[in-house]
C-alpha cells in the first residue's frame, strides 16, 4: 500500500496502519492451531445439523473465479451437500462459464443460474458509471447478496458459504469501497442518471439483512478463513481436480470487472486493487514484498485488451465509443456527492456489533 490511500499512516519502522490492523484482526478472523481446527469442526457440524432431512445443507455462490470455485471443492471434500447459485449479469467471460460447468459437473453439485433482466440492469449499471463514483460495481455486489439470500430462503438453507477471505482481501482502504447495501444511494443515482425505474432488479438493504439474519436465521460464513488458504495452491488443485481454466487477475472472470479494476479505477482514481490484494497476501505470508513490487512494475492493464474491452463494453451498453470515453473521462466524484444513508447505516451496524459482542 502507498499514499494512493490518503488515510495511510506509517510508523518509524515503515509499517503502515493497514498491516497493523490486518495482523491484529487475523488473530480472531483467522485463528491458528487447535482453535482453528475446533472452530472448523463446530461449523461443519452446525451446517450438517441444519440440513438434516433436507436436500441441501448449504448454499454457495459460484462465479467461475478461484475463490468461489475452491470453496465448492472444499465444501464437497468436507462432506457437505451444497446448492450452487450463479448470478448472471450478462458479463461472464468464456473462461468463467467453462469453469462453472466443469466445477458443478465434476463435483456433482446441483446448480441454479439467476439471469438478471439485462435492459434494466444495463440501465442501472450505466447510471452508476455516469455518477463517476469509485464503487461502480455496487449493482453487481448488491444483486449477488440479494439472490443468494432469496435462494437460500426458498430452499430453507440456513448457511451461505461465501468465497470472501482475509488472506487475499483483508486489506481494503475505506475510501476504496462503500457499503453496497445503501439502497438510498443507488436509487438517488438511478433517479439522476437512469432512464428506467428499479422494478425487477434484486435489491438488498439493511432491512432485508435484518429479515434474513434474524427472522429467517440465515448465516453468511467464510470457510476459507478457517483454512490455510494459498491462492496458487488452490489454483493447482482446481486445475487438477476440476479442469479449471485460469483467467488472469482477481475477479477477471467478469469482462466488466476486468475493465473496471484493471483500467477504469487505476486511471481515473489512481486506485490499483493489486496493491490491496498483494498487501494482504504479504501479511498472510503467501507472497513476499519483493515479489509483489515486481508485479507492480507492470501496468495493471494490457493496452490491446483495454481497446477491445472499450469497444465491447460500449457496444453492450448501447452507446458510442465517444459517449463511453466522455463518461470515463468525467471528473471523479464520491458517493458523498449523492443522497445516501451513511449515517443511518453506521448507526445500525455499530448497534449490531454492540449487540453481538454483548
Amino acid at each position: 500500500m502507498d499514499t494512493s490511500d490518503p488515510d495511510i499512516r506509517f510508523d518509524e519502522d515503515g509499517n503502515c496502519n493497514h498491516c497493523e490492523i490486518f495482523l491484529e484482526e487475523s488473530k480472531s478472523i483467522k485463528p491458528q492451531g487447535l482453535e482453528r481446527e475446533q472452530r472448523l469442526k463446530d461449523l461443519i457440524e452446525s451446517i450438517k445439523k441444519s440440513g438434516k432431512n433436507k436436500k441441501y445443507d448449504c448454499l454457495i455462490g459460484v462465479s467461475g473465479g478461484t475463490d468461489s470455485s475452491y470453496v465448492a471443492y472444499i465444501v464437497k471434500e468436507l462432506g457437505l451437500r451444497p446448492l450452487a447459485v450463479h448470478m448472471d449479469n450478462g458479463w461472464n467471460s468464456e473462461e468463467s462459464v467453462k469453469n462453472i460447468r466443469n466445477l458443478c459437473t465434476r463435483l456433482n453439485i446441483d446448480y441454479e443460474s439467476y439471469v438478471l433482466d439485462w435492459d434494466e440492469f444495463k440501465d442501472i449499471q450505466l447510471s452508476v458509471l455516469k455518477s463517476s463514483i469509485v464503487e461502480v460495481e455496487i449493482p453487481t455486489d448488491v444483486a449477488i447478496v440479494s439472490i443468494l439470500h432469496k435462494v437460500a430462503s426458498r430452499n430453507n438453507i440456513k448457511y451461505i458459504i461465501g468465497g470472501g477471505n482475509y488472506a487475499t482481501e483483508g486489506i481494503l482502504p475505506d475510501l476504496w469501497f462503500y457499503n453496497p447495501k445503501d439502497l438510498k444511494l443507488l436509487k438517488s443515482i438511478q433517479k439522476q442518471f437512469g432512464s428506467k425505474k428499479i422494478k425487477t432488479f434484486p435489491t438488498f438493504d439493511w432491512k432485508a439483512e435484518i429479515f434474513y439474519k434474524f427472522i429467517k436465521r440465515i448465516r453468511m460464513v467464510y470457510l476459507l478463513n478457517l483454512l490455510p488458504y494459498d491462492k496458487q495452491e488452490a489454483l493447482s488443485i482446481l486445475k487438477d481436480k476440476v479442469g479449471y481454466h485460469e483467467y488472469g487477475g482477481k475477479h477477471h472472470e467478469s469482462v466488466y470487472t476486468r475493465f473496471i479494476q484493471s483500467y477504469f479505477q487505476p486511471v481515473k482514481f489512481n486506485l490499483d486493487y493489486r496493491r490491496a490484494t498483494l498487501s494482504s497476501q504479504i501479511c498472510s505470508g503467501s507472497v513476499t514484498r519483493e515479489e509483489a513490487l515486481k508485479q507492480l512494475e507492470e501496468l495493471p492493464y494490457n493496452i490491446p485488451q483495454v481497446k477491445k474491452d472499450k469497444d465491447y463494453v460500449s457496444k453492450k451498453f448501447g452507446i458510442t465509443l465517444q459517449e463511453f470515453e466522455s463518461i470515463l473521462n468525467a471528473p471523479p466524484k464520491s458517493y458523498k456527492d449523492y443522497p445516501n444513508d451513511e449515517k443511518w447505516l453506521t448507526f445500525i451496524y455499530n448497534l449490531y456489533k454492540k449487540y453481538i459482542n454483548a
